[in-house]
């Protein structure tokens, strides 16, 4: 009847990521035998960690940039997403990303100028349906959008198709995409 209260565990960084910071410090220590020594190598170390992570961001940016559509064929849906969001950027929108789980149906909005965009993406290995076009529907409110879109690596149902004209919703299959990363 009674629940035990769980004691709040205070979030505590790992002593693994500190660890580099530690001994980037004592070989500045060891060098320049002061605590700047030990500032300095910290530095340092924090230069050289925050500008291999950029290069490996802008290495994989570009690499997403370069993928056809045999590559996107074999991606998750998460890496769909990044792919679809650095070739909306290569066409001008301001992209951002939506939550990957409690999203309202949409993965993307795009701006582009007044105009709100959400996008749904749908990376596939059969047909697209009714479902996607609903989410997308969905999401168009909870973002003030002005115009909803469902890209996919496949194609699209009858029905999916039906209720997309419906409700002036843009439908970009395979066929659309491939034209897409064709136009560089």
């Amino acid at each position: 009847m009674f629940r035990k209260r769980r004691k709040k565990k205070k979030k505590r960084i790992p002593l693994m990521r500190l660890l580099p910071f530690l001994i980037a410090g004592g070989i500045g220590w060891y060098y320049i035998e002061t605590v700047k020594g030990f500032g300095v190598g910290v530095g340092a170390y924090a230069l050289l960690w925050l500008g291999l992570k950029t290069w490996l961001r802008s290495h994989e940016s570009s690499r997403l940039r370069k993928a056809g559509i045999a590559e996107v064929d074999q991606m998750t849906g998460e890496a769909f997403e990044r792919f679809l969001g650095e070739l909306f950027k290569r066409r001008g929108f301001k992209v951002s990303y939506t939550a990957t789980s409690g999203d309202y149906g949409a993965d993307l909005v795009l701006k582009d100028g007044k105009d709100v965009i959400v996008v749904q993406a749908k990376r596939y290995s059969s047909s697209v349906g009714v479902k996607a076009v609903q989410e997308i529907i969905g999401a168009i409110k909870m973002y003030n959008a002005t115009e909803a879109w469902v890209v996919t690596n496949s194609y699209f149902t009858k029905q999916a198709v039906k209720l997309a004209n419906i409700n002036d919703v843009y439908l970009i299959d395979r066929k659309k995409l491939i034209d897409m990363i064709l136009d560089k």
